[in-house]
């Protein structure tokens, strides 16, 4: 019998339009942690896309130098190897809801800035960036810039664990996720399917009943997330 310690997320606000120079912005916490997402409009497309009637969408992710117990370097001159992984997932992640030949030849930017670190920041970033996306898709279908949404499902993200004494627990924090004998990161639609899976046992290995629980875990949590992105979206 697999144990569970919490199986919802913790606390979940997405504040949106608090940067009125963005296409979309939102404020995204996930219990202590906290992450300013906007969405900007760029009237252009890589080299790759140009004259294809195509749009893209690319991530940054950063983490603010007071967003950890201890203060970190700013990544100036090069992205680290962790930077750049977060950011490509975040970009997956979006780009798997977007049609983006409905966009245009135009370019969503997307950039994460975590201000307040307390685990799940890459899932926090992910599913606040949904609403950054569909704030801006409004704005420009108000403006008659696009006549159709591009969006066509809905994401959200969560991490998922199981802890020392074996007990899983949904969105963890820092202490949780240093502690944790797994940790997991889960990006689904609402259709219930999958993004990406992002699994990894750090010392004992995991079970295929506590992987079908985590993953039951993830689908719980992520319907939570989905109504609180409906709430701001509606």
């Amino acid at each position: 019998m697999t144990d569970v310690l919490r199986d919802t997320p913790r606390d979940i606000k997405f504040i949106p339009n608090i940067n009125p120079y963005a296409t979309g912005s939102v404020l995204a916490s996930f219990g202590n942690t906290q992450v300013h997402i906007t969405a900007v409009i760029e009237e252009s497309v890589p080299p790759f896309l140009k004259g294809k009637g195509k749009g893209w969408l690319t991530a940054e992710y950063n983490m603010l130098p007071a967003a950890t117990h201890t203060r970190s370097q700013r990544e100036r001159s090069k992205v680290g190897g962790r930077t750049q992984e977060i950011q490509r997932l975040i970009g997956r992640s979006l780009r798997a809801c977007l049609d983006l030949t409905k966009l245009g030849e135009r370019t969503l930017m997307i950039d994460c800035d975590v201000m307040v670190a307390d685990g799940g920041t890459r899932t926090t970033s992910i599913s606040g960036a949904y609403v950054a996306v569909g704030l801006a898709v409004k704005k420009l279908m108000d403006q008659g810039l696009i006549k159709t949404t591009p969006i066509i499902a809905q994401i959200g993200a969560v991490s998922v664990g199981v802890n020392a004494d074996g007990k899983l627990i949904a969105d963890l924090n820092y202490e949780e996720d240093s502690a944790c004998e797994t940790d997991m990161n889960v990006v689904m639609t609402r259709q219930g399917r999958f993004v990406e899976i992002q699994g990894t046992a750090e010392k004992k290995p995991f079970s295929e009943e506590q992987l079908a629980v985590m993953l039951r875990l993830a689908r719980k949590s992520i319907d939570i997330i989905f109504e609180k992105q409906d709430a701001v979206l509606r």
